[in-house]
């Protein structure tokens, strides 16, 4: 395995680079991008940074939160608000994520998308309108825990945090969730399987883990 620093500017370029191309495979439907990490790590951000320069390669982007996709509290809390097993196992709708982003995204899909389901400051529907996305687009979906489970990306960019960087990055009100997250590394290892795995103990200074060359 080989560690290769690089910058957040750079990261983004190569991230766009390799977007751009995957996307030129799926000319008739789109690509759909998993970036995944714990808040701590701010997949929302890089997600984020990704959009324009793929709308300036000509590429449709749109970037869609699990935040706007959590369950209503009366079933995301049914067991407590501080329970990490359950927000490991269900926080998420993951069936609305899939029946509203990835499969209207993937092929044969009609490319017809809701960026947000649920606002849960108020407990109720987003009521979003729904975006078109045309074939060749690309949509990006960021939040922690998105790997290894039922939800279908074309493209998987997961942020690894070191468990003690993780521990000293999350803010206080959420470290309960820190048990989640070493489950999550136990039983799935997102950053053995992920398409780009990237280092960002310290986000000033990201690296990219690279598999070493064959003997």
């Amino acid at each position: 395995m080989h560690i290769r620093p690089i910058t957040p500017e750079r990261l983004v370029t190569e991230l766009t680079d390799r977007l751009t191309e995957r996307a030129d495979h799926v000319a008739e439907a789109r690509l759909r991008v998993g970036v995944d990490g714990p808040s701590a790590a701010r997949p929302e951000d890089l997600a984020a940074a990704l959009i324009d320069p793929l709308r300036a390669r000509g590429r449709p982007a749109l970037h869609v939160r699990t935040t706007d996709f959590l369950r209503p509290a009366s079933v995301r809390l049914e067991q407590g608000r501080t329970n990490p097993d359950a927000y490991y196992e269900g926080w998420v709708d993951e069936a609305g994520l899939r029946r509203e982003v990835l499969d209207p995204a993937g092929p044969g899909g009609s490319g017809r998308v809701l960026p947000s389901l649920w606002d849960a400051t108020t407990d109720r529907a987003s009521r979003a309108a729904y975006v078109d996305l045309p074939a060749g687009g690309v949509v990006l979906v960021s939040g922690p825990l998105l790997l290894g489970g039922a939800l279908d990306f074309d493209v998987t960019v997961h942020l690894a945090l070191s468990p003690s960087a993780l521990r000293r990055r999350t803010e206080p009100e959420q470290r309960w969730t820190l048990p989640a997250f070493d489950r999550y590394a136990d039983e799935v290892d997102p950053a053995s399987f992920a398409d780009v795995v990237v280092r960002v103990d310290d986000p000033r200074h990201p690296a990219v883990v690279e598999p070493s060359a064959s003997a």
